[in-house]
């Protein structure tokens, strides 16, 4: 996949099949846009262009941004575009000037000189530019004069709810990572760093790894024990994690601790990544560090079971 940090710097295509969007989840709604754009371009000859926006216009405009959190981070955002199989990313940088522009202008001076589409491809309830004025009717009215055509990808429904970010969004908070799987199409996850602990859950039997999110905007999942796998250096690996603060032993700030299994390497400093398969329970404070063993324990055995 190529990628443009400005869309000056694109240099037009043959028969070119173009989406917009900002596209945080890349869940199972906007990989049915990505399916529908690769089709085109095969029927026609042509190549897939995706143009999203950095930073997301909420942050910009100020929009509820205090409480905004996005599923994927831009880096994970742009690897899972590219796992989609796009030919070519275009991120345009989002400023108050450019949320002044007209959806018109933005197609007409941008899309269409830039880029010169043959098919644009949108989700069934997707509106862009100022105002959010541009439509899937304006779209296909600006099409007939233009030259271009227009398709509209119906939404998608998993357990009869219809796929969206922020449905998505609501099942993590409440801590539901596999009905928010099943609606991402993938397992959600967290990247960090490790980060030197109090080394309490050594001391107990059950070593962890706690990480620090860099990106402050990633949404982390709601408070409580999962099942998960680890990906540390090109490696996978089963493990159980914490989200939380750790009632039992502290009272501080909320912390991501992972516990991997049959692993006893040092790798602070070193860049891991977990991936959430299901919520065991909730956290709990306990009378004792060896009532908590007791339970790490258990929750060692389930864990297994679930990742089998």
């Amino acid at each position: 996949m190529k990628i443009y940090n400005c869309i000056k710097d694109f240099k037009p295509i043959h028969n070119a099949v173009v989406t917009v969007g900002t596209f945080d989840g890349v869940h199972l709604g906007h990989q049915a846009i990505f399916n529908t754009m690769r089709r085109e371009a095969d029927v026609i000859g042509g190549e897939t262009v995706v143009i999203t926006f950095y930073p997301h216009p909420r942050i910009v405009l100020g929009l509820d941004s205090e409480n905004l959190k996005f599923i994927n981070t831009q880096e994970k955002k742009i690897n899972r575009l590219e796992e989609a199989g796009i030919d070519h990313l275009i991120i345009v940088p989002f400023t108050k000037e450019f949320a002044r522009i007209s959806s018109e202008e933005f197609i007409n001076e941008l899309v269409l000189e830039k880029i010169n589409p043959k098919v644009i491809v949108i989700g069934f309830d997707h509106h862009f530019g100022k105002d959010r004025g541009g439509s899937f009717e304006m779209l296909s009215k600006m099409g007939r004069k233009k030259g271009f055509n227009v398709l509209k990808v119906d939404a998608q429904y998993e357990n009869d709810v219809p796929v969206s970010s922020t449905k998505i969004r609501k099942l993590l908070n409440s801590g539901a990572v596999l009905a928010a799987n099943n609606f991402l199409g993938y397992e959600y996850s967290i990247t960090g760093k490790v980060v030197k602990g109090k080394s309490i859950g050594r001391d107990i039997g059950f070593p962890t790894a706690n990480i620090d999110v860099a990106d402050e905007f990633k949404l982390i999942a709601a408070v409580g024990v999962y099942a998960c796998r680890v990906a540390y250096m090109g490696r996978i690996y089963k493990g159980m994690c914490n989200i939380g603060y750790r009632p039992t032993i502290d009272h501080g700030d909320l912390t991501i601790e992972v516990h991997i299994f049959d692993f006893d390497q040092q790798i602070y400093g070193e860049e891991i990544t977990i991936i959430f398969v299901d919520r065991m329970r909730d956290e709990r404070k306990f009378n004792s560090l060896t009532e908590l063993s007791d339970q790490l324990t258990k929750d060692k055995e389930h864990a297994l079971k679930l990742l089998s």
